[in-house]
């Protein structure tokens, strides 16, 4: 009986690359991360309203829309099977589902937060937990 031929074997995994954050926008930190704490997940920006919000990293765009309470119109960039991005209070949202982005890319314009203030509303997550964004953003 012929022998079965060995299948191929897998192709090495793609080199893992180091994630290399940049600001989603300038602005001043007006709000800054808590651990543990729901109201301060990440941290807010001021700006003005129509400000450009870039993303942070690469990587696809996984959910825009105003379905979570208390983030207004709300983008989530995954950048890798660890981490996302998360940008919250947008005017409008210039990106749609499925989308891949590039660093640096305008994905949204600047709105306003529940207390009518200019300001993005920026998180990185790990694992699904929130991250002190400021750990990973390059110093100002």
């Amino acid at each position: 009986r012929p022998k079965a031929a060995k299948p191929a074997p897998a192709p090495p995994a793609p080199p893992r690359r180091s994630l290399g954050w940049r600001w989603p926008v300038q602005g001043k930190v007006v709000s800054r991360f808590k651990a543990g704490d729901p109201l301060r997940n990440g941290i807010k920006i001021a700006g003005r309203s129509g400000d450009a919000i870039r993303a942070a990293e690469g990587g696809k765009v996984v959910y825009g829309g105003s379905g979570l309470i208390g983030y207004g119109r709300l983008i989530i960039v995954k950048h890798n099977d660890k981490y996302l991005s998360a940008y919250g209070h947008n005017r409008s949202i210039l990106v749609k589902e499925g989308d891949r982005v590039t660093k640096g890319q305008k994905i949204a314009e600047m709105g306003v937060a529940n207390n009518g203030d200019a300001q993005l509303h920026f998180e990185i997550r790990r694992d699904g937990k929130p991250v002190d964004p400021l750990r990973l953003l390059p110093r100002p």
